[in-house]
């Protein structure tokens, strides 16, 4: 069966990630992805009409636009955002998060843009 598992540290995994905005992939569980990724500024405005989404916040602050509103997440703190929902995430200062969606999930939803990532590479 493949042996014992290997504990995964995002804090030792995050010196992997190639810039911001550019999610590493920590693992699968079943069909669904468990990204990390370091963000700072602001995403880009989109949504996901197949997907829910989560965001966990590793390190640092993140805040998640709605057109109507918005949540602040600190460490430890997470939000699962239902899919078509638009939002946007920010975050003034760099923050540590993790993702956790389905594998066929596009970072930007259906919107064209040069943060884009199709492709999730292993960290």
């Amino acid at each position: 069966m493949g042996g014992i598992p290997e504990v995964i540290d995002p804090m030792e995994k995050q010196a992997r990630l190639q810039g911001l905005w550019n999610p590493g992939l920590l693992g699968m569980v079943n069909d669904t992805a468990i990204k990390l990724a370091r963000i700072k500024g602001e995403f880009v405005w989109h949504s996901h009409a197949e997907e829910d989404e989560m965001f966990l916040v590793v390190q640092g602050r993140l805040r998640l636009e709605f057109r109507d509103g918005m949540r602040e997440l600190g460490p430890g703190q997470l939000l699962i955002i239902p899919r078509g929902l638009e939002h946007r995430p920010v975050a003034v200062e760099e923050c540590l998060i993790l993702l956790v969606e389905p594998a066929s999930t596009v970072n930007t939803g259906g919107v064209d843009h040069e943060l884009r990532r199709e492709r999730i590479s292993p960290i």
